[in-house]
């Protein structure tokens, strides 16, 4: 397939700058696999089309303000994953091998090595939690498209998030409040965590003219032991997996709900391709051309998720991270 077979027009005032409040007002488009059918509803009422015993597979990974500011250099460096204790890989646009920056905060690092894929090695030099360190003098890595000012960090962060790691949002769980989880625990909807660490790759656009060409990223990823049990206790019962986010789903279909507990993926998941796992999928409205549309038009059928965005669109819909959501069913 052709990465055009993926494009369509999105008006520039449909992509969500803010995001809403509260996090469960957004709105929620649900779609039906194999029909198509449409209904329009509040992500507050999520649980009415869920049923007992379905499981509910959410991605507890924390962005970090992962967006460095020297002080003594022009541009920005933005982490996108840990290798050793005080080496980081990142992008730092022209940063030469052995370059030495200054950060605020008495935060000093060298660029220790230049990637063939032009991102770099980063050396931190440092001293107690570096998390915490970021917390005071780093920037949340908003996507390009949000070009308004994040009042509050903690709205680019799930309310679930704990596991650091994350250089973008698992954006899918957004929506989720006390008062959602008050409903689906009331409706007896369990909910189990995996661990993806979200890499800006997930993100970077398909270059490539044929979609078989293109080369995602690996992420790590981690489902605990009881994660495992939840899903096969759910299989048993005939319950539904319902994966929170296309890092959710790509995490179970990697590693087949059970089979590795840990580990990376670079899984890219197409139309034809025989999910195993996830039987549904919670998500936001997706880039033209990305890998996350092609996702989604895997699970419901390029054509199907075409006519779902298109009358999103015409219902004036809120796009991308801080925008409304799906259910899949």
């Amino acid at each position: 397939m052709l990465k055009s077979d993926f494009w369509y027009e999105l008006p520039d005032e449909l992509i969500a700058q803010t995001p809403i409040e509260p996090r469960d007002a957004s709105r929620l488009m649900v779609v039906e696999r194999g029909s198509g059918k449409v209904t329009h509803d509040s992500f507050c009422n999520i649980a009415d089309y869920l049923n007992s015993g379905d499981l509910l597979i959410m991605n507890d990974s924390k962005v970090f303000p992962a967006r460095l500011f020297p002080t003594n250099v022009n541009g920005e460096v933005l982490l996108l994953g840990q290798r050793e204790t005080y080496v980081w890989e990142c992008i730092g646009k022209g940063l030469k091998r052995g370059r030495v920056l200054e950060f605020a905060g008495g935060l000093t690092a060298q660029i220790v090595d230049v990637l063939p894929n032009a991102n770099r090695l980063i050396r931190f030099d440092y001293s107690g939690d570096f998390f915490a360190l970021l917390e005071q003098i780093g920037n949340m890595p908003l996507p390009p498209y949000i070009t308004a000012k994040l009042q509050d960090k903690s709205r680019y962060n799930t309310v679930y998030a704990k596991e650091d790691g994350s250089a973008a949002s698992p954006t899918a769980g957004l929506h989720f409040t006390d008062r959602v989880f008050a409903r689906l625990d009331a409706k007896e909807i369990d909910r189990a965590f995996v661990t993806l660490h979200v890499g800006i790759g997930t993100f970077r656009p398909v270059k490539a003219s044929n979609i078989a060409d293109h080369q995602m990223h690996a992420e790590a990823y981690k489902v605990p032991s009881e994660t495992a049990a939840a899903i096969a206790a759910c299989k048993a019962r005939g319950g539904r997996i319902v994966a929170v986010g296309t890092t959710s789903c790509r995490t179970l279909e990697a590693c087949g709900g059970t089979s590795e507990p840990s580990g990376s993926t670079d899984i890219f998941i197409t139309p034809g391709y025989d999910f195993k796992v996830i039987d549904a999928l919670v998500t936001n409205f997706h880039l033209p051309e990305s890998t996350l549309m092609m996702l989604v038009s895997a699970f419901i059928g390029r054509d199907t998720a075409l006519a779902a965005y298109a009358e999103a669109i015409r219902e004036k819909y809120r796009f991308f991270s801080f925008g409304d959501s799906m259910l899949i069913l």
